[in-house]
Order: C-alpha cells, then sequence, then structure tokens
C-alpha cells in the first residue's frame, strides 16, 4: 500500500466505503461504473453497458493495482485514500498471465510475480491457478503456455464447479450485493 494511502487513513479514519463503482473483468481490465453502468445490471453475467466505463489511464492503473487488497470476508478493494472501493469481479480477484517454457512464469494482472501450487479446471473449460498470493484465472490470451504446462506434467488440473470457487478458494464476486441482502 503507498504511503500517502496509510496517511490518508490516519487522517480521516472513517470514511464510508463504496460499492458497485469498480468493476475487474476476466482478462485483468478495469471498469469505472457509473450511476448508469450499475442500473443497466451486475458487472458480471449483465449486458455488456453494466460493466461500464474501460479505464486506460496508466497511471490510475497503476495506483489501483498498488492498492488493490482483500479483507477478512474475502472481499477485495482498491484502498482509495481513506475509502475502501470494493470490486465487482467478473470471475477472480486474480488473472494470471503465464510466461513461456521452460519457466512459465506466473504473474497476476497487477505485476506481482507468483508460484503455481494447484491448478483447477471449470466445466467451461477455464483454467485456473492458486498461488502463493491468492487465486485467479489464466488470462485467455496464456491459454497455449498454460496448456504446454499441463502437458508438461507440470500442473495436473482439478475439477471444479465455477460456481463452488468463491466459497471454496475464499473470495466474493460482488460486495455490492452483499450489502443489499
Amino acid at each position: 500500500m503507498d504511503d500517502i494511502v496509510r496517511q490518508a487513513i490516519a487522517k480521516w479514519p472513517n470514511v464510508p466505503n463504496c460499492y458497485g463503482w469498480l468493476g475487474l473483468d476476466a482478462r485483468g481490465n478495469w471498469y469505472m461504473r457509473d450511476d448508469k453502468a450499475q442500473a443497466a445490471g451486475p458487472f458480471a453475467g449483465g449486458p455488456v453497458a453494466a460493466k461500464g466505463s474501460l479505464l486506460k489511464h496508466e497511471k490510475l492503473i497503476d495506483f489501483i493495482q498498488r492498492n488493490y487488497e482483500s479483507d477478512q470476508a474475502g472481499q477485495w478493494f482498491f484502498q482509495n485514500g481513506p475509502q475502501r472501493v470494493y470490486v465487482e469481479l467478473e470471475a477472480t480477484p486474480l488473472v494470471w498471465r503465464i510466461g513461456g517454457a521452460p519457466d512459465f512464469f506466473v504473474t497476476a494482472h497487477t505485476g506481482e510475480a507468483a508460484r503455481a501450487q494447484r491448478c483447477v479446471l471449470d466445466e467451461q473449460g477455464r483454467l485456473y491457478l492458486e498461488t502463493d498470493i491468492g487465486f485467479g484465472l489464466v488470462h485467455t490470451q496464456d491459454m497455449m503456455h498454460a496448456a504446454d504446462a499441463v502437458e508438461r506434467g507440470l500442473w495436473v488440473p482439478q475439477e471444479a464447479e465455477v460456481l463452488a470457487l468463491p466459497a471454496r478458494y475464499g473470495y466474493v464476486t460482488s460486495p455490492q450485493a452483499l450489502q443489499k441482502q
């Protein structure tokens, strides 16, 4: 977490949390979800209009990614100064980029390196990795590298149903929906 963020938390400790305004898609892209996008439906599984506006500003994306973490309930958020901005997830809290053979480096969409511990395959053929820094979906553009690692026996996929993954790996896909319950 950035020092400036820690200072803001200390200065303003009681800022209310924010829900529904930020989304992470299955390819590691960030979306700003204004009132119109939120009214169009949920971030995951809803119409395209519900995703919101794709963030393209590199410095803003870097700031979000440096200050992205989860709480004890498995809800992922961006610590924006003193305010937690909870993230709507299309799939998982992390999206993995995979390097080619022979090393098959694993890097989160945030840029953080990881070490694969387990491999999971869902009923739709999507591949996930449990790593030393968390659980996430393999980016679609890196499936050739991931398939190569599987074929070499480095990763042995365990089957799991996609709907069971959040409970099994301790993450919440929609903190906003939890607030409405």
